[in-house]
């Protein structure tokens, strides 16, 4: 079956809820307002993509190509990103809400996440080093042996992880999150 190129096409207010898109690549094309919730992305690519108050919620990415992909202001929970073809993998997250989303064994080397929702999100296995989380929510958000070297958590709350089981070296905390970097010692900190 031969693939479907659209380059430098803006898509507005279409409705690819619960339809299966094949075969089709995506060139520095625009999606706004969008709804791909339950649509099944299988096999497509994406490259140099926007997408702008879209919802992508529980979109199967069953090797999808997302190299250099804007989120803005998204609704993107239950994605199971690590399915997505790793090749030039590369995203970044503006006022998203990515609840129970997951990126077992993603390169998300200087990805920026930034006011967005990431709670239970699963990071497992990840390398987030370099990554920003400006303002994020990462309540329940998984952090097992993940590659944490150099990223910026400063501005954001409610995450913890276990400083031995990732790699840290380098990675920028406040000092309110200290607390959740050390609840495994079961400390009373005062």
């Amino acid at each position: 079956m031969e693939t479907k190129l659209y380059q430098n096409r803006i898509f507005d207010t279409i409705d690819y809820s619960e339809q299966r898109l094949a075969n089709t690549e995506f060139v520095n094309c625009e999606f706004v307002n969008c709804s791909f919730s339950k649509s099944d992305l299988s096999h497509n690519d994406f490259l140099d993509c926007t997408f702008k108050n879209c919802n992508l919620s529980l979109a199967v990415l069953k090797n999808t190509g997302l190299k250099n992909i804007k989120f803005i202001g998204c609704k993107l929970m239950g994605l199971d990103f690590s399915a997505a073809n790793s090749f030039l993998f590369s995203m970044n997250f503006q006022d998203c809400i990515l609840d129970y989303s997951t990126f077992i064994y993603k390169k998300l080397k200087k990805t920026n996440f930034a006011d967005c929702s990431l709670k239970e999100a699963d990071f497992s296995n990840t390398d987030l080093s370099l990554a920003v989380f400006k303002n994020c929510d990462l309540s329940n958000a998984t952090f097992v042996e993940c590659i944490l070297e150099k990223a910026d958590f400063r501005t954001s709350r409610n995450y913890a992880f276990d400083p031995s089981e990732n790699k840290i070296k380098g990675t920028k905390v406040s000092h309110a999150a200290l607390a959740g970097l050390l609840q495994k010692f079961d400390l009373v900190i005062e």
